[in-house]
C-alpha cells in the first residue's frame, strides 16, 4: 500500500475531537484529502491546485466533501478519487460541482409537482375558496403525485396521464377522474405559459373517460313547498347566527361559502347593500338588501359585533361558521335530501325567472354566473 495515501483509520476519525487539542486541526490522510476538527464538528476537505495567483504560483483551493459521521472515511476517499479524476481531465472540482447542482436545480423547477404546486398556490389559490383549493390540492398529492411528480412536465405523455386517470376511474371515482383531468390540464397551460412545455398533454384524452351521472344539489323550487321551509326556518330555535344565515339564504342567494365567511366591512346597512368579490374570481357584485335582510344583519349585529366575520363560529369568534352548519340545520328541520345551503340558489332561479317573470340576463348576474358570450357580458 502506498503510504502516502490512506493514512487515517476509521478509528482514528471516530476518536478525533476538539478538546484532544482545545483548537481546530487537521488530520491528513494523504494526497490533499484531510479531516478539518473543528468546535463545531469534523469536515472533509480536498486540497487541490488550480490555476495560478497574481505572482505566477498555484492557486490552492479546497473542495468540500462532507461533514462525519455522514461521510464516512471510506466515503471521503471515494468522493475525493472523482475529484482527482475530474482534476486530471483538466475540470475544475469545484466549478463542476456548481454547476452539476445547478443542473440538477433547473431540472427539478421543470417536474409536474414543481409546476402544479407553483400553479396551485400562484394562480388557483387566488380564484377559489380555501376549501376548494385545499380539495383540489389534496386530489393531486393523493392520484397524480404518486406517478407523475418527479416527471419532466415537459416529457409527460398523454398515456401516462391516462394510466392515472384510469386508475381512478377503476376504483368508481368517475367525477374524481374528470376533476383530474381538468386540474392536470390547467397545470400543463400553466407549463406552457411559464415556458416549461409545449403542450397540453390532456388535449388528446378528451372524450375518453366515461361521462358521470350528473348530480345537482337538493333543492325545493314549487311554490307551493317553499313556504312550509320558510315557516319551518322562522320557527328554528337553533344557533343564532345559524338561525340569521337560513333567513338570509333565501333573501340573497348567494354561494353558501361567501355568505358564511362574510365580514362586516363588506356591508353597508344605510344604503342596504351588500358588496363584495365572488368567490369563483368573478367582478365585485353588489347584493341589495331587502328590508327584512336588512333587520336581520341588524339583529346579528348585536350578537357578533362591528369586527371581523357577520357569522362567527360557535367554536370561537376568529373564524367563521362551519360550511356543514346550514345543511346540518336543515337535516334537523326535516329536510335532508331535500334541500341544501346551495338549493336557496336554484329556488332562486326558478322561481324568479319561471314565476316571477325576471330577465333571466339578471338573475344569472344577481347568481355572480359568468357569462361566456362577450356581448352579453
Amino acid at each position: 500500500m502506498d503510504r502516502s495515501q490512506n493514512k487515517l483509520t476509521a478509528a482514528e476519525v471516530k476518536s478525533a475531537t476538539f478538546t484532544d487539542r482545545g483548537k481546530p486541526y487537521k488530520l491528513r490522510d494523504g494526497g490533499g484529502l484531510y479531516l478539518h476538527v473543528t468546535e463545531k464538528g469534523k469536515y472533509w476537505r480536498w486540497r487541490y491546485y488550480w490555476g495560478k495567483n497574481d505572482r505566477g504560483k498555484p492557486r490552492e483551493r479546497t473542495l468540500a466533501l462532507g461533514v462525519y459521521p455522514d461521510v464516512t472515511l471510506a466515503s471521503a476517499r471515494d468522493e475525493c478519487r472523482k475529484a482527482r479524476e475530474l482534476h486530471a481531465k483538466g475540470i475544475e472540482p469545484n466549478v463542476h460541482r456548481k454547476a452539476t447542482r445547478k443542473a440538477g436545480m433547473d431540472a427539478d423547477a421543470t417536474t409536474f409537482r414543481v409546476v402544479a404546486d407553483e400553479w396551485l398556490y400562484e394562480v388557483h389559490k387566488r380564484r377559489v375558496t380555501d376549501s376548494h383549493f385545499a380539495r383540489n390540492r389534496r386530489r393531486l398529492a393523493m392520484h397524480v403525485y404518486p406517478s407523475l411528480a418527479r416527471r419532466p412536465i415537459a416529457d409527460i405523455a398523454p398515456r401516462e396521464v391516462l394510466a392515472v386517470l384510469r386508475k381512478v376511474e377503476g376504483a368508481g371515482s368517475l367525477e374524481t377522474a374528470h376533476r383530474l383531468l381538468a386540474l392536470c390540464g390547467q397545470v400543463f397551460r400553466y407549463a406552457i405559459a411559464t415556458d416549461r412545455a409545449e403542450r397540453d398533454a390532456t388535449a388528446d384524452l378528451r372524450g375518453v373517460l366515461a361521462s358521470p351521472s350528473k348530480k345537482h344539489h337538493p333543492a325545493i323550487i314549487s311554490p307551493q313547498e317553499i313556504g312550509p321551509l320558510l315557516r319551518a326556518i322562522d320557527g328554528y330555535g337553533g344557533y343564532p347566527p345559524t338561525r340569521a344565515a337560513l333567513k338570509l339564504s333565501p333573501l340573497l342567494f348567494v354561494r353558501p361559502g361567501e355568505l358564511r365567511k362574510s365580514v362586516w366591512v363588506e356591508f353597508d346597512l344605510d344604503t342596504a347593500k351588500w358588496d363584495y368579490i365572488p368567490s369563483k374570481g368573478g367582478d365585485p357584485l353588489v347584493v341589495p338588501l331587502a328590508r327584512q335582510a336588512v333587520e336581520i344583519l341588524q339583529e346579528m349585529y348585536e350578537i357578533s359585533g362591528a369586527d371581523g366575520y357577520v357569522f362567527p363560529s360557535a367554536r370561537g369568534r376568529g373564524r367563521p361558521m362551519s360550511e356543514n352548519t346550514i345543511n346540518a340545520a336543515l337535516h334537523r328541520m326535516g329536510y335532508k335530501d331535500v334541500m341544501t345551503g346551495h338549493g336557496f340558489r336554484a329556488m332562486a332561479r326558478t322561481v324568479l325567472v319561471e314565476q316571477l317573470g325576471y330577465p333571466a340576463e339578471h338573475v344569472e348576474m344577481q347568481l355572480a354566473h359568468s357569462v361566456r358570450d362577450p356581448l352579453g357580458r
